[in-house]
Parts: C-alpha cells; sequence; structure tokens
C-alpha cells in the first residue's frame, strides 16, 4: 500500500480535508499533518523566527492524523523529516480548499505551497480545489472527482508531478470531464478598503477582483471550470523565464 501524505492551508477541521482523506483511504496508508487553524494566502512561507510544534490528532478515525502550528509548507516538511524520517512519501494530497487556485492564485496559495513544498522533494503531489469559498461547501462531487483522478493516476507508474486541480462549483452530474491545460492568464485588480478600529486607529482591508485576460478558447484552467470540466494543470516550482534567457543575453558579461 502506498504510504499518501494529506495536508492542506483550511485548517486539519475543514470540510474539504475530511473530503480527501475519505476518498485518499481507499488508494492507500494515509497520514494526515495540517495546520491547527487556517492558513488561507500563506502562500509557501516557512517558520524560521520560532519552534515548530506536532500533536497527534483523533479527529479522523483510524487515521494518523498530526496537527502543527506552522505553515502548510511547514506541514509538509515536518511530515518528510520527522513523522517519514525513515519510510517514503510515495503520493502528496493537499486540500480540498474552500476556494479556487486556479490562474495567478497558485500564488498565493497555502493549499498549492503544501503540495508544491512535497514536489521540490520529489514527491509526486496534486492540489485539489473546489470553486466555493463556503465553509459549508458541498464536497459530494469533489470527492467522485478526486477518485477518478486517483484511479487513473494509480493505474501508472507515478510520476514526480505537481497537479493543480480545479473543481467547477457543481453537480457531479453536469461535470463534462477533465482537461489538462496551462494556467490562465488572470490577475487581481487590488484596492484597499480603508476604516477605523473602535479605538480610532486606521486600517486597510484588502479586496479585490479577479480579471481573465485569456481569450475565450484559450485551453486555461479558468475557462475549463467557467465551461465545466475540471481543470488540471501541470505545475513547477521553476519559475525561469525561458523565453528571456536569449533576449538578455546582452547582460553577460
Amino acid at each position: 500500500m502506498p504510504n499518501i501524505l494529506v495536508t492542506n492551508d483550511d485548517g486539519i477541521t475543514a470540510g474539504g480535508i475530511a473530503a480527501l482523506v475519505e476518498v485518499a483511504r481507499e488508494f492507500g496508508t494515509v497520514t494526515v499533518v495540517a495546520p491547527d487553524s487556517p492558513q488561507s494566502g500563506q502562500g509557501h512561507a516557512i517558520t524560521l523566527k520560532q519552534p515548530l510544534r506536532i500533536k497527534q490528532s483523533q479527529i479522523f478515525t483510524g487515521i494518523d492524523a498530526y496537527e502543527c502550528d506552522g505553515t502548510p509548507a511547514d506541514c509538509v516538511k515536518m511530515a518528510k523529516h520527522i513523522l517519514f524520517k525513515n519510510k517514503k512519501i510515495d503520493l502528496c494530497l493537499s486540500g480540498i480548499n474552500h476556494g479556487s487556485n486556479a490562474s495567478i492564485n497558485i500564488i498565493y496559495s497555502g493549499t498549492m505551497s503544501a503540495a508544491m513544498e512535497a514536489s521540490i522533494e520529489g514527491i509526486p503531489s496534486i492540489g485539489f480545489s473546489l470553486d466555493d469559498f463556503s465553509h459549508e461547501a458541498d464536497f459530494t462531487a469533489s470527492k467522485k472527482v478526486v477518485k477518478a483522478l486517483l484511479e487513473k493516476i494509480f493505474s501508472v507508474e507515478l510520476q514526480p508531478t505537481l497537479l493543480n486541480v480545479n473543481i467547477p462549483n457543481i453537480h457531479h452530474t453536469e461535470i463534462k470531464g477533465m482537461k489538462v491545460c496551462k494556467q490562465g492568464d488572470g490577475r487581481w485588480k487590488e484596492n484597499f478598503q480603508e476604516g477605523t478600529d473602535p479605538h480610532g486607529n486606521k486600517y486597510y482591508w484588502l479586496r479585490g477582483d479577479f480579471h481573465n485576460d485569456d481569450p475565450p478558447k484559450a485551453n486555461s484552467d479558468i475557462n475549463a471550470i467557467k465551461d465545466g470540466y475540471v481543470s488540471i494543470v501541470p505545475s513547477h516550482h521553476d519559475l525561469t523565464h525561458y523565453a528571456s534567457l536569449d533576449t538578455l543575453s546582452y547582460l553577460n558579461s
């Protein structure tokens, strides 16, 4: 049985991770290491200025589970170097996130950063997200998607791949299929809402609207989700802009 690490960024008590554990346990021996509180938007932050603590949790019956007081990336590091110090992690699953991580959101996502941290260690990794930010999100369709995808993946030899999987917020009978595509060309147009707290101190609350800059027929994750498909984006932690290597050659000395 493969060793499957399950983590997330919404915290160990989130509904999304419970749904992911429910499916993952059908495919291997599951160990959960997740934050003890919500860590959305933490990106790939790691804890350096204070010690990390990890303690066992009984939240999942029959599953070894641990809650960590660090970030999602910290959770993967703790699993790799402490809990799995003398054994192999065959697959890392992160999520199911409450909210989409399509397009540029992968940069900010704690869910995807946890999966990316595992990928850096050479562990095949998948981040799952549902396009519904509600705390009471219905993960029925998501569980069917996760099961179908894992069946396909385990039918071949696991490769050290990092996949960003986003699931549209529709009934499972309305999902048209899965589509391997590119990361969408989208961005946030941001602004700060200014206010005053009860003590008379000013505060600034980040707000924003998401804009999709891809043409309607582009093979992107944003368009796939909008069209009723599960988007699967092969991702990587190499952020080199290869097209600029030649155009910037004049800087060589």
